[in-house]
């Protein structure tokens, strides 16, 4: 708690005075999906006040997926944004306006879960199955990096659409035999499937994007750079204070979102820490991105999809914004 609570006094003393008297700054900030444990940071910086005092007005709307916010925020409907990496790579090579400025999953979230009872055995033998997930879905999206990986035809699965909320009872029913979800639920999934859970992280098999990031329309960037600067020195700093302290976090989740579970959104925040953590992000910056790595996700969403416009990939990202000094610690 007190790590915590130096971490946003840290934040409060950074910009209290930093912007002359003036109407903040308003961001209309869309998540990737609906509140949850990954969430945390935003609302924390929210709650106790900290994009207020750095002259910015927030508000959080929830999301449809990573496609979504990526053409919201490339139109520039919503400002700032959280989108998958790969996937607002994907809406750029379509002429989204984005620029991530800020990374959350050093390591890639998509995972896939089975039954064993099912007869899976191995990736091989996702052939011939029924997938499902929403037709928005990152996930998706990338599929056939996946098949490509595991040696099975990208048309080998069939497609049905599956809400989030009915992944789980349609895998139970065995309306579907494989879902595809982010690793940050999986200890629901331990819990509702016990011995009988299947499961392989995409990163095994060597499918490892940059997951979820802060994303920024380009014209926003441009015209507001302090706003941007501000934004993602606050964000930084709440993301900093929730590895420090997550139950502070969880609390200011909870009050902004109703019916979720605490217990569920603690270990949502455990799993997002174990995503969060790379070489980089523990030793150069927490929200740091690797050009190498950029680079080669750009060579995967250009393999496996048709850019309209080819861009240089250094233009999707920045690191300009991250303050060197904060690390990531677990």
């Amino acid at each position: 708690m007190r790590k915590t609570m130096l971490a946003a006094c840290a934040v409060a003393a950074a910009w209290a005075g930093a912007l002359p008297a003036q109407a903040a700054e308003k961001i209309d900030f869309i998540l990737n999906w609906v509140p949850g444990g990954d969430h945390a940071p935003y609302f924390y910086a929210l709650d106790k006040g900290l994009y207020a005092d750095a002259g910015l007005e927030v508000s959080i709307e929830p999301g449809k997926g990573s496609g979504m916010s990526s053409q919201r925020v490339g139109l520039g409907k919503n400002q700032v944004g959280i989108a998958d990496l790969a996937t607002a790579l994907v809406a750029k090579g379509k002429g989204a306006d984005v620029v991530a400025v800020m990374n959350v999953y050093a390591n890639s979230p998509y995972s896939i879960y089975w039954l064993k009872s099912s007869g899976i055995a191995t990736a091989k033998d996702f052939a011939g199955r029924k997938l499902g997930n929403p037709p928005w879905d990152a996930a998706r999206v990338m599929w056939p990096a996946l098949a490509k990986a595991i040696g099975i035809p990208v048309d080998s699965v069939s497609f049905v659409n599956v809400s989030p909320q009915a992944k789980l009872s349609a895998l139970k029913s065995g309306a579907i035999d494989l879902t595809t979800d982010f690793y940050n639920g999986h200890d629901l999934k331990i819990r509702e499937l016990g011995d009988d859970m299947g499961f392989m992280a995409w990163r095994e098999v060597g499918i490892n994007p940059y997951g979820n990031s802060i994303i920024v329309n380009g014209d926003f960037l441009k015209s507001h750079k302090d706003a941007v600067a501000a934004f993602v020195k606050v964000t930084q700093q709440a993301f900093a204070a929730c590895v420090a302290d997550e139950k502070p976090c969880i609390d200011a989740l909870m009050k902004a979102s109703s019916g979720l579970k605490k217990d569920v959104q603690l270990d949502q925040w455990k799993r997002v820490e174990e995503l969060m953590t790379d070489p980089f992000t523990t030793t150069v910056a927490l929200g740091y991105f690797d050009p190498g790595r950029v680079a080669d996700d750009y060579k995967l969403v250009e393999t496996y999809f048709k850019l309209e416009k080819p861009f240089d990939a250094t233009t999707a990202y920045t690191n300009e914004f991250l303050d060197r000094n904060i690390k990531m610690t677990k």
